[in-house]
């Protein structure tokens, strides 16, 4: 089953609240995806001017302790924040020094994204105890998404748990099943692509992120994913300025879009976007298969792939 949720704000009042809006969406999916949670969050970072973020876990927290004592001796001027068993570190160094730095002096840590502006946190347990648990209504920002999971092909871990994070700033959530990842996953690996875990959903997200690195833009990634990705799927993928819905050729798993002049939602069902302010409101539609839609900066439009 497993259950989507992707909010994407278009105003001041909606970023301030984001954290409250996605929480209040992600358990309504709850029944869909009892296994585990995992949001994504795009916020601004604390450090002024230029800077990046990793996120890291650790089900120790001791672990956890001793990566935030060591970053502040190896690097000047980084700020920290804790959240659950997630540690989010911001400094100026570039994202790619400073996941080098976590994968060479942590090796058994979990590095769960890279970025500007990502920030991603998934658990094992219930969606609600999720939400709860890690006050999701305290985090501000321009979009999210959300997933919850019913395990069905893989371990239920706290790795194999949604978002999957192949690139800086870029993840990917997903409700279906891919027939070919394997044989994928091999070519992938053999292109430099890195992954943690053998979910299939993770390889949808390194193909993503192979192609962006082959000199694609999102939307060529995405459609070329429509030739070369076998199995059935919805996928919301988000990026440092927003986020991008698709659904397979035959589009058996189900996702509902809508938007007002405050934000951009996505879900599996419509439940979760009814908990948004305004959603009586919102143009709501079923998004059409094999179409791509994305909403990034000022830029809102779904073209036919």
């Amino acid at each position: 089953m497993c259950g989507i949720v992707g909010l994407y704000a278009k105003t001041d009042s909606v970023r301030e609240n984001l954290g409250k809006y996605v929480g209040a969406m992600l358990e309504q999916m709850g029944e869909r995806g009892p296994d585990s949670a995992g949001v994504a969050f795009y916020a601004d970072s604390a450090i002024a001017g230029e800077a990046s973020k990793v996120t890291v876990q650790h089900d120790d927290t001791n672990q956890i302790d001793a990566v935030a004592q060591s970053v502040q001796t190896a690097f000047n001027g980084v700020q920290l924040k804790r959240r659950g068993t997630h540690l989010v570190i911001e400094s100026t160094k570039t994202p790619e020094l400073m996941e080098q730095w976590v994968r060479e002096s942590f090796p058994d840590v979990r590095l769960m994204s890279a970025g500007k502006r990502i920030e991603i946190y998934k658990e094992k347990g219930h969606p609600s105890e999720f939400v709860s648990n890690y006050a999701l209504h305290e985090i501000s920002g321009s979009h999210a998404l959300a997933h919850t999971r019913m395990a069905t092909e893989s371990a239920i871990t706290t790795s194999h748990s949604h978002p999957f994070s192949t690139g800086l700033d870029l993840c990917l959530v997903h409700n279906g099943s891919l027939s070919n990842h394997n044989r994928l996953r091999e070519k992938l690996l053999r292109a430099g692509i890195r992954f943690e875990t053998d979910n299939d959903s993770e390889v949808a997200a390194g193909y993503l992120t192979w192609r962006i690195s082959q000199g694609d833009s999102l939307r060529q990634a995405l459609a070329a994913a429509i030739r070369d990705l076998d199995g059935f799927y919805t996928f919301a993928i988000g990026t440092r300025d927003g986020f991008a819905v698709l659904r397979d050729p035959v589009a058996c798993k189900p996702a509902v879009l809508a938007e007002t002049d405050d934000w951009v939602a996505m879900s599996s069902e419509f439940r979760a976007i009814a908990q948004l302010p305004g959603a009586e409101n919102a143009k709501v539609w079923e998004p059409v298969p094999a179409q791509i839609y994305t909403w990034e900066g000022e830029i809102r439009d779904g073209v036919a792939a």
